[in-house]
């Protein structure tokens, strides 16, 4: 019997569309961790797995930083832990925190109309089964 895959198989053409996707969207998931304050590293990759399912490697997240603090999108301090070598902490400045939130409105227009656009094929409970084409209401089609 076949198994059903949470993942597509490694080299698989979705595979790459889903590494493409989620690539486009870390830069403003890491902007998104810092939102209410400072953390070094280590706390944002766990704030991203605790809060949105995204798993990343230490190897992944400070190219990111350093490419936004290149930016002026963050600022980075370095502090003394109380056990162990110090921390380097990230922060938003005042221009990425702008620039965060055209990126949250941009993602959730297009998020918002990619899933409006998906709702057939996610709740095919929604077409006319004798014709296997979606049955459009009235108000789907003026708006």
């Amino acid at each position: 019997m076949a198994q059903l895959r949470a993942q597509p198989a490694e080299g698989d053409p979705s595979d790459r569309w889903v590494a493409q996707l989620r690539k486009g969207a870390l830069e403003m998931a890491a902007l998104a961790s810092l939102w209410r304050g400072r953390l070094y590293g280590l706390e944002i990759i766990r704030f991203l797995e605790n809060h949105s399912r995204l798993v990343l490697a230490e190897g992944t997240i400070y190219p990111i930083l350093s490419r936004l603090k290149a930016e002026g999108l963050l600022t980075s301090e370095w502090v003394e832990a109380e056990a162990g070598h110090p921390r380097k902490y990230y922060s938003l400045t005042d221009a990425g925190r702008q620039r965060l939130r055209q990126m949250a409105e941009a993602w959730v227009g297009f998020a918002g109309g990619l899933s409006r656009l998906l709702e057939p094929v996610l709740h095919p409970a929604d077409q006319d089964p004798s014709a296997g084409t979606p049955v459009l209401k009235t108000q789907e089609i003026t708006q």
